[in-house]
């Protein structure tokens, strides 16, 4: 596993990535959950929670958008987990 930290609007968090799901919600809807952060960002704009500028890395959280992790090992089942 590779340590990390993580930047952008969010602010600098540190994780150890594989350990946890990630999705972005937002006042009036929720994310789906996805493997990696990358991917989370990217697929925010779907839901309205921001956008990922691709030519420099970093993501843009909208208004009243927040990160929500979850440890998989504490998941009861995988539905909840995008494809």
């Amino acid at each position: 596993m590779k340590f990390t930290a993580i930047r952008g609007t969010l602010g600098a968090r540190d994780h150890w990535d594989g350990m946890c799901l990630y999705r972005f919600v937002t006042p009036h809807r929720i994310g789906k959950w996805y493997p990696d952060l990358l991917t989370a960002q990217r697929q925010a704009f779907a839901i309205g929670a921001g956008f990922l500028d691709e030519r420099t890395g970093e993501f843009y959280a909208y208004k009243d958008t927040r990160l929500e992790t979850q440890d998989p090992m504490m998941q009861d089942g995988a539905e909840g987990i995008a494809a």
